[in-house]
């Protein structure tokens, strides 16, 4: 059976042969082709610095259609984000590669290492903004509203 997500992706790090952050965000929005099929891309925009992190952020989101339960999405997402270098480190941080699964068509999930909805994409307008470009309508299983609605509020 056949799940839709939206997912976020983000990058602030060059990569040594994918090249700027704007350019790994879109290798990385064809990668996610291994785990399913994506049915719809934002584009890619530049946000400021959060948290400790230094450098801009390239931002972008998809959805995808995938065969993948959320957990096993999310290490298929890992290992991606493996692939194009990202290591463990400091929260907020820079990185080459987030990946971020924000909302499921399946509502709420919670597991120890992933809560579907993302507890923090309700403020963060560098994931509502791309988003609220491919797929405003979805909601928010927690709050009701869609992400249209969020991004107004953000």
């Amino acid at each position: 059976m056949s799940s839709s997500y939206l997912v976020a992706l983000g990058s602030n790090q060059r990569h040594h042969s994918h090249g700027f952050p704007r350019d790994v965000v879109r290798v990385a929005m064809e990668e996610l082709a291994a785990l399913g099929k994506v049915t719809a891309r934002s584009r890619v925009i530049a946000t400021d610095p959060l948290g400790p992190a230094r450098r801009c952020f390239a931002n972008a989101a998809l959805v995808l259609e995938s065969e993948y339960d959320p957990p096993s999405l999310l290490k298929g997402l890992k290992q991606i984000e493996r692939t194009f270098g990202r290591r463990q480190g400091r929260r907020w941080g820079d990185r080459v590669l987030d990946l971020d699964i924000v909302l499921w068509s399946g509502g709420v999930f919670a597991e120890p290492l992933l809560t579907i909805p993302h507890p923090e994409f309700r403020s963060r307008d560098f994931v509502l903004k791309p988003a609220n470009e491919i797929a405003p309508a979805w909601r928010d299983p927690v709050t009701g509203l869609s992400v249209r609605q969020l991004c107004a509020r953000v």
